[in-house]
C-alpha cells in the first residue's frame, strides 16, 4: 500500500530497479488575464511569504455548513491557531475536489467562513485541492485499501452507477479521463485508488479553468495549491485522441502498439518501469506528457492571476519522475511557492541526510525562481515529529508546513494530537527568540554541485545502472557528513559561462552524461578562467536530447589540461572529500577539531550577520509500543540521541565566515535559557569556536549576542 508521494517514488524506484498568458490547444485562452504582479527583473512579486504554516484540516462534517456547531468550530480553531503563531493555513481534506461537484455550494460557503476567521488574527489562507482526479476503487480490495490509508481525504466518491452520470458544468467525468494503452479502459492509479482527467483533454481543461473562476469568486483565499500536478497512472496513460494528436503534431511521432518492445520495453513489468531510453520517441513521448502538465499549469496561472500559486513536489531529482510526469523544473516558471513533502509518520523519517538533496534542490529552483518561498512540509502524529520537521526547515533555511497525519493510520490512536498542540511549543518559540526571515537567509555554499535535468530527462544511467541524480545524492550526504556547505547548479546556469565564472567555488560534475554543446562550452570557458572543477567521469557521452556522442566530451576536456580540473572518484564509491581535505587540497569554511561529530552543522548569513544551524544527524526514533503505519512500521512517539560529548570545538576560516566576539546559542529545547559561544582567534585566517549542546538532542543556533 502506498501512504504518501514520497513512499509512492521510494516503491516506484524499487520496481525500476528490476530492469505570459497562452492560448492552450483545443479550446480559448481563458479571458482572466492577471497574472501576478512582477518585479523589475520579471521575477514574481511575493503578496506574502509563509514561515509557520499548517494544515487546517476539513472533516466530512464540515458539509453540514451553515449549521451553527460547524460556525462555531471555525472560531475556536482560528482563535487556537493564533495563539499558536501560526501565519499561514493550508486546506486539507476536501482534497479529490470534482468528487465533490454536487456540493461546492456548501464547501465553498463554508471555505470562505475559514478564510474570513482567520484573517480576523492576520493568518493567511491557501487552498489546495487535487484537480485532475475522481475516487474510484475497483472492486471490494481496492476499497478497503482506500479505507485504510486515506482516510485524511474525506472519502465521497460516487459508487459505479451514480459515477456513469457524474459532471461539472454538462462535462461527464468519465468522458474525460486518461485511456489506459493496454486496452482502452480508463487509466487508474492503484497507488490510490483513482481515475485521472487527461491533461490534454480540452474539455476537463476548460471544467477546471470553470471551477477555478467560481472558487476564486466565493472564497476569498491568499494563495492555492493545485495540486498533482503529474500522472499517478504512469506510462500505462494516456492513449486517448488528444495525446497521440499532440505527440504527432508536437515530436512527429505516432504512438505504437503496446508489443512495439523497442518503445515500450518490457510492458510485463509495473508500469512506471515502462519505456526504451535508447528509442528517440519514446523519450519525445516523456517530453509530451510533462508538455501538457506545463501547458494545463499555464492555464491555472493565468486564471488565479495575482494569488500565489504552488503544486506538489515530493521529489525531484530521481528519473522515475518520468514515469510520473512529474517535472517541478520544468513547471517552475508558472509557480510562486514551491513545496517538497520531507518527513514521515514512522520511526524512519528520522534518518534525514537523504533527503538534504531534495531540500536543497527545491531551494535552488525556488532561488532561481526570484527567491520565492519554499516550504518543506511535515507530516507527523505526536509534537516531536513536528519538532523535527521543524528544525529540519530551519537547518534548510526554508518556511515550514506541519501537518498531522494521524488518519493516514486505519484508526486515529486515542492521544492524538491537534494542530495547533503539536506546533505550539516550537512556533512560539521560533516566534519570541529567533524569528528568522528564511528568504533573507544566504547559504555559505562552499561548492556548487550539478545536478543536469537532462540526464533524468533522458534516462541517463551509466554502466553499473546507476543514474546521474543517485551520485548526486551520494555527494550531498558526504558534504553533511563533512559539514561543507553546498548549493545545486542546473542545467541553465550550466550552459551561462558569465554565471559560472561569478564565483570561482568548486564545481562537482559526478556522472554528468547527457551534456548540451553549450554547457560544455561554458565549463570550458570558466576552466579557461582558472574556475575549478572536481569531475567524476563519464561525462558527455551524450547530448541534451539523448543522442550517443560518438567521442564522449571528457575525452576533449581532460585533453586540454586544465590545471583546476581534477579527476576525482565518483561519491558512490568512495569519499572523494575526505582525501581532499587530508592533503590540503580544499579547505572547509567550518572544520570540526573535538567532540562527537554527530552534529551536523550549516552557517547562513542573515542581513551580513551568521547564523549557525546545528542538527543531530544520529537520531534515534522511538516507536509507539502499539500503533503502526499500514505497511507495519511503528509510528514516531519521541526521538533519542546517541551522543554523549556535546563539547564541541570547531576551526572557523574567517575570510569565509567572520565571527563576531559575542555569540549565544539557543534552542527551544532549553526554552529561554541562552549560553555563550567562545570564539577566539588563531591567526589572520582561522577563529576557533567553543560550543556546548549539553541537553539538546535534536536542534540548536547559535547567533549574535547583541
Amino acid at each position: 500500500m502506498i501512504h504518501n508521494r514520497r513512499e509512492f517514488i521510494r516503491s516506484s524506484v524499487m520496481a525500476a530497479a528490476g530492469l505570459g498568458l497562452v492560448e492552450f490547444k483545443g479550446f480559448p485562452a481563458p479571458n482572466r488575464m492577471t497574472r501576478m504582479v512582477t518585479a523589475e527583473n520579471g521575477t514574481p512579486d511575493i503578496p506574502f511569504a509563509p514561515n509557520r504554516m499548517v494544515t487546517w484540516w476539513s472533516v466530512l462534517d464540515d458539509l453540514q455548513w451553515p449549521q451553527k456547531s460547524v460556525k462555531d468550530k471555525i472560531k475556536r480553531r482560528a482563535a487556537a491557531f493564533a495563539e499558536a503563531k501560526i501565519d499561514t493555513v493550508i486546506n486539507e481534506g476536501f482534497h479529490i475536489r470534482f468528487d465533490f461537484a454536487n456540493y461546492f455550494g456548501q464547501l465553498h460557503g463554508y471555505l470562505a467562513d475559514v478564510c474570513e476567521e482567520l484573517h480576523r488574527y492576520g493568518i493567511k489562507y491557501m487552498d489546495h485541492y487535487s484537480c485532475n482526479h475522481i475516487g474510484r476503487p475497483r472492486g471490494e480490495v481496492e476499497k478497503q485499501k482506500l479505507h485504510r490509508g486515506q482516510r485524511h481525504v474525506v472519502l465521497l466518491y460516487h459508487d459505479p452507477v451514480a459515477a456513469k452520470h457524474a459532471q461539472y458544468e454538462g462535462v461527464f467525468f468519465n468522458d474525460i479521463c486518461e485511456i489506459d494503452v493496454r486496452d482502452g479502459s480508463r487509466g487508474y492509479s492503484t497507488g490510490y485508488q483513482l481515475e485521472a482527467f487527461c491533461h490534454n483533454h480540452p474539455e476537463f481543461l476548460e471544467m477546471h479553468r470553470k471551477y477555478l473562476l467560481r472558487l476564486l469568486n466565493d472564497v476569498p483565499m491568499d494563495g492555492i495549491e493545485v495540486d498533482d500536478m503529474c500522472d499517478y497512472a504512469g506510462l500505462s496513460t494516456c492513449g486517448c485522441k488528444y495525446c497521440r494528436d499532440r505527440l504527432k503534431q508536437d515530436y512527429g511521432h505516432e504512438l505504437p502498439p503496446l508489443e512495439d518492445r523497442s518503445f515500450w520495453g518490457d510492458t510485463s513489468k509495473d508500469p512506471r518501469s515502462w519505456g526504451n531510453y535508447e528509442n528517440p520517441a519514446f523519450r519525445n513521448w516523456i517530453r509530451m506528457k510533462t508538455d501538457a502538465i506545463v501547458d494545463h499549469l499555464k492555464m491555472v496561472k493565468a486564471t488565479v492571476g495575482e494569488k500565489p500559486l504552488m503544486t506538489c513536489c515530493s521529489s525531484g531529482g530521481p528519473m522515475l519522475l518520468n514515469a510520473l510526469s512529474l517535472d517541478i523544473e520544468k513547471m517552475a516558471p508558472q509557480l510562486d511557492f514551491f513545496m517538497l513533502e520531507n518527513t514521515g509518520i514512522n520511526i524512519r523519517c528520522v534518518n534525514w541526510i537523504p533527503r538534504d538533496a531534495e531540500a536543497l534542490l527545491q531551494k535552488d529552483i525556488a532561488r532561481e525562481r526570484g527567491n520565492v518561498p519554499s516550504i518543506a512540509m511535515t507530516k507527523t502524529v505526536y509534537s516531536q515529529g513536528g519538532y523535527f520537521g521543524w528544525s529540519l526547515s530551519r537547518f534548510w533555511g526554508v518556511a515550514n508546513w506541519n501537518c498531522v497525519l494521524d488518519k493516514r493510520l486505519e484508526e486515529t490512536p486515542d492521544d492524538a494530537m491537534e494542530m495547533e498542540e503539536v506546533v505550539y511549543q516550537p512556533y512560539n518559540w521560533a516566534y519570541k527568540f529567533s524569528n528568522l526571515n528564511h528568504r533573507e537567509g544566504e547559504d555559505v555554499a562552499e561548492v556548487r554541485l550539478v545536478n543536469n535535468r537532462y540526464c533524468r530527462e533522458n534516462g541517463w544511467r551509466d554502466r553499473q545502472g546507476a543514474e546521474h541524480w543517485s551520485r548526486v545524492s551520494a555527494w550531498s550526504a558526504l558534504l553533511v557528513k563533512h559539514n561543507i556547505g553546498y548549493r545545486f547548479l542546473r542545467a541553465d546556469e550550466l550552459s551561462d559561462a558569465n554565471r559560472l565564472t561569478e564565483n570561482k567555488t568548486p564545481l562537482i560534475m559526478d556522472g554528468v552524461g547527457c551534456v548540451s554543446d553549450a554547457q560544455f562550452d561554458a565549463i570550458c570557458t570558466y576552466l579557461s578562467k582558472k574556475g575549478c572543477v572536481w569531475i567524476a567521469l563519464p561525462f558527455g557521452t551524450h547530448d541534451e536530447k539523448g543522442f550517443l556522442r560518438k567521442i564522449p566530451l571528457s575525452e576533449s576536456l581532460l585533453k586540454k589540461k586544465y590545471k583546476t580540473l581534477t579527476v576525482v572518484d565518483s561519491a558512490i564509491s568512495n569519499d572523494p572529500l575526505k582525501g581532499m581535505i587530508l592533503q590540503k587540497k580544499f579547505h572547509p569554511v567550518i572544520e570540526q577539531i573535538s567532540g562527537d561529530p554527530g552534529w551536523a552543522v550549516r552557517a547562513r548569513l542573515h542581513q551580513g550577520a551568521p547564523i549557525i544551524h546545528f542538527l543531530n544527524k544520529t537520531l534515534i526514533g522511538r516507536p509507539h509500543p502499539k500503533v503502526k503505519d499500514n505497511a507495519g512500521v511503528p509510528i514516531l512517539t519521541d526521538i533519542d540521541s546517541p551522543i554523549t560529548d556535546n563539547k564541541l570545538v570547531y576551526r572557523i576560516n574567517r575570510q569565509k565566515l567572520n565571527l563576531p566576539q559575542r555569540l549565544k546559542v539557543i534552542s527551544p529545547e532549553w526554552n529561554e535559557e541562552k549560553k555563550d559561544v567562545t570564539v577566539s582567534m588563531l591567526n589572520n585566517e582561522y577563529a576557533q569556536m567553543h560550543v556546548h549542546l549539553d541537553g539538546i538532542k535534536i536542534y540548536a543556533v547559535i547567533l549574535p549576542d547583541n
